[in-house]
């Protein structure tokens, strides 16, 4: 088959073709978009912790995107840029690479507006999203270590095949939709102090950026594991070269690549930028279960790390962090308990 699009020059390492529009979304984009998730994504509630609160004197809420359909909230992002998929692409359908919330969004809204989808997944990726993306009706396909080797192989299936190549970042329509959630926090408490929000390729604080940065009087702050620091070395020494070091357990923010159109709106509006330890985030992923009963990924659990270091600058202030998923693997989540017992 000829190909129907090749590669064009690309801003950072990974590979983007002649549709993917590297302007940054605006706020109105963002509105739009939540015309179309509306219709097919419900809202999610912004609960207020009483077990955070009181550790923290602070007023924590919780903004649940894991109760999303697919249990993370990439989902927002799919079925906006699905819902506007051209269609010279119906036939060959849509191609990602995944460690599983990207694919499981992906293929959500490949299902809901009827194209065929293909992920690619590293070899060792969590079974259970592999079987969620597999009961959404997506071809899945297992290739490489790590999620930049099963990236860059997505990438070269795109060229050869004619897929529609569904970048895990430099997507403005994707970072329109996932920024509905900070649409909807926004109107259920505008007056916020802090959100701090998770960082792997970005789309989720971007969004956020737009939205609870660009309306409220609130810091964002972003936050990634010190074990995986791509994006935190992008973003703090002015470049988008691919980083040594991605040893994190947290797969929803483990990439050694930065992200061009991401890296843009982050420069542009985030606040600050933390790094934290993977220690703290195996505390918070037991905390999250063990105090408010949420099967929280470990990216989940990076903003309360964050947090906890912010501990006296936060009394009296109001809180938000998403639960960006509840999709940890049930072996994941048991070996995090016995170790964080044996620690206490």
């Amino acid at each position: 088959m000829t190909p129907a699009y090749e590669p064009v020059e690309s801003p950072d390492a990974t590979t983007v073709f002649p549709y993917h529009d590297l302007t940054p979304p605006t706020t109105n984009d963002i509105y739009y978009a939540r015309q179309i998730v509306s219709q097919h994504l419900p809202r999610t509630p912004l609960v207020r912790s009483e077990f955070f609160s009181a550790e923290f004197d602070a007023d924590i809420y919780l903004k649940r995107e894991d109760i999303l359909p697919t249990g993370a909230f990439k989902v927002r992002g799919g079925v906006t840029l699905v819902s506007q998929l051209n269609e010279e692409f119906r036939d060959p359908g849509l191609i990602a690479a995944s460690t599983g919330n990207h694919g499981q969004s992906v293929a959500y809204a490949g299902r809901t507006f009827d194209a065929p989808v293909t992920i690619v997944v590293p070899e060792d990726a969590n079974p259970s999203k592999v079987m969620a993306i597999e009961r959404l009706g997506a071809e899945v396909q297992f290739h490489g270590d790590v999620f930049d080797d099963a990236r860059e192989h997505a990438e070269k299936l795109a060229a050869n095949e004619g897929y529609r190549y569904v970048h895990s970042a430099n997507e403005p329509a994707l970072i329109a939709g996932v920024g509905t959630a900070g649409l909807e926090i926004v109107e259920d408490i505008p007056d916020i102090d802090y959100l701090f929000c998770p960082v792997g390729g970005g789309s989720s604080a971007a969004g956020y950026c737009l939205t609870v940065g660009a309306l409220t009087d609130a810091a964002v702050i972003g936050v990634q594991s010190e074990a995986a620091p791509a994006m935190h070395s992008a973003w703090s020494e002015g470049h988008l070269a691919p980083h040594e070091r991605m040893e994190t357990f947290a797969e929803g923010i483990a990439t050694r690549v930065p992200f061009a159109l991401t890296m843009d709106v982050l420069r542009d509006r985030l606040d600050e930028f933390e790094l934290v330890s993977e220690q703290a985030l195996e505390r918070g992923v037991c905390d999250l279960l063990s105090e408010e009963r949420i099967p929280a990924e470990g990216a989940s659990a990076t903003s309360l790390a964050a947090i906890r270091r912010r501990q006296d600058e936060l009394q009296g202030q109001t809180v938000v962090f998403p639960i960006s998923g509840r999709n940890i693997s049930p072996d994941a989540l048991k070996v995090l308990l016995e170790e964080e017992n044996t620690r206490r």
